[in-house]
């Protein structure tokens, strides 16, 4: 327990004092854990290079897919599409809940920084149309795109959550839509009500969009697109829900195109066809767009894994089973716990991705003694402690602060308490759901 505590606190003070890069911290991390517990170098770093491969294999090439995928979005026009579609048919009564519908398409297959850049011109044109304030519009779009980066796969952190603690990628991503809504909505359109009292920022007095493309593929044709992947892999769960013991061809199949892999390998090469080509672009340009898709997520891909190693260095060191023994006679929630452990991690850090993955590495032994939902509500509680109050070391906050406007303190009392809002109301489903079913 306590080289568990040790290495938590290293990897937190690496990253926030050292400034080191969150995946050297986690490798020392990691490193230092075995070496507290006993473990001779050797086996560390055999426990330590199992986990980061295990991790790549099963995330790490979702990730890139997801990228991928995103990426054409973005450069077909099809996010485009989906905007003003949405928008044309608001009111200026329904535009928060709009942009908040918004942010949530488009956070489904995008990372939450790509979806930033995207929304925020969007935000400004439709705050100077119609004289609404820029908080009161902005809001809503930032909770609809911070929602899918924290709850629903094919994200880092959620995808990451679901391969330490062995989730069910179907039934976890079901449930995290199902948390989504309400923590969307009463971090976005009604939170939004109360901040922008607090902040006023007005609408900008001249600002003039980036010029979209000129062909683009149709709103039905791009949301059918986007939600592809979501459909494949809920089929898989629905089916196996349905006739857990079936082997005839239908199951067979669905089965297999299910599975996270197949499923978004499909959703990427249709999306090349009905994305790409539908939006004019060339066979060229598409492959470009794929290839454009892969280096910001290096970093990614590499904190995930190391986070990999050091759930995995936890485990054959048996500090893990020490952890959930202790959790197991506290008669402590484990959802509580998971989301407190998270929070921590969040707040310290202020990496989500750092914060999820962290969190997951210690809750593993745990989860692996909990029944199928039970994981996935455990993945969720952790994505909804990752988010919780961004502040200053988040490269988040910064990003909402400079493209907003804002000072420090407006952007705490606006994008962090938002954050915190998301976080609490998402706990607080996690643990309904946790009821009910």
């Amino acid at each position: 327990m306590a080289a568990a505590l040790i290495g938590i606190v290293v990897i937190v003070v690496l990253i926030t004092v050292v400034k080191l890069h969150p995946f050297l911290g986690l490798t020392v991390g990691s490193i230092l854990v075995g070496a507290i517990a006993g473990r001779p170098l050797a086996d560390i770093l055999v426990s330590y290079t199992k986990g980061v491969g295990d991790t790549v294999a099963s995330v790490g090439t979702l990730i890139a897919l997801g990228a991928m995928f995103g990426k054409l979005l973005a450069d077909s026009g099809g996010a485009d599409q989906i905007v003003d579609t949405i928008v044309s048919h608001s009111t200026t009564r329904t535009l928060p809940w709009a942009m908040a519908l918004i942010g949530a398409i488009i956070g489904l297959p995008m990372f939450f920084e790509i979806g930033l850049v995207l929304v925020i011109p969007v935000v400004f044109l439709v705050a100077q149309r119609t004289q609404q304030s820029i908080i009161a519009l902005g809001i809503p779009a930032l909770a609809g795109l911070s929602a899918m980066h924290g709850f629903v796969p094919p994200h880092p952190g959620p995808l990451t959550a679901v391969g330490l603690l062995n989730a069910d990628l179907g039934l976890t991503l079901g449930l995290g839509i199902l948390v989504a809504i309400p923590a969307i909505i009463v971090s976005g359109p009604l939170f939004a009500r109360v901040a922008a009292r607090w902040v006023d920022v007005p609408a900008p007095s001249s600002f003039e969009a980036p010029e979209p493309r000129k062909n683009r593929p149709s709103f039905p044709v791009t949301l059918g697109t986007v939600l592809l992947p979501v459909v494949l892999m809920l089929g898989k769960t629905v089916a196996d829900a349905i006739s857990p013991d079936a082997k005839g061809p239908v199951a067979t199949g669905l089965d297999f195109i299910g599975t996270p892999l197949v499923a978004l390998l499909l959703s990427v090469l249709v999306a090349m066809l009905t994305l790409g080509r539908g939006g004019g672009m060339s066979r060229d340009e598409i492959m470009s767009t794929v290839e454009k898709g892969l280096p910001p997520i290096a970093g990614i891909v590499f904190i995930v894994a190391a986070g990999g190693g050091f759930k995995q260095t936890l485990i054959d060191t048996g500090i893990a089973e020490v952890v959930a023994s202790w959790v197991q006679d506290s008669g402590f929630s484990i959802l509580l716990l998971a989301w407190l452990v998270a929070v921590f991690i969040r707040v310290a850090t202020g990496s989500a991705t750092v914060a999820t993955v962290t969190a997951a590495g210690i809750i593993a032994p745990i989860a692996a003694q909990q029944g199928t939902t039970e994981v996935s509500l455990l993945v969720l509680a952790i994505g909804a402690g990752s988010l919780f109050f961004s502040h200053v070391n988040d490269a988040g906050f910064w990003l909402v602060k400079e493209y907003f406007g804002l000072t420090v303190g407006q952007t705490i009392k606006t994008w962090s308490l938002m954050e915190t809002v998301l976080s609490v109301t998402g706990l607080v489903t996690v643990l309904g759901v946790g009821l009910v079913i």
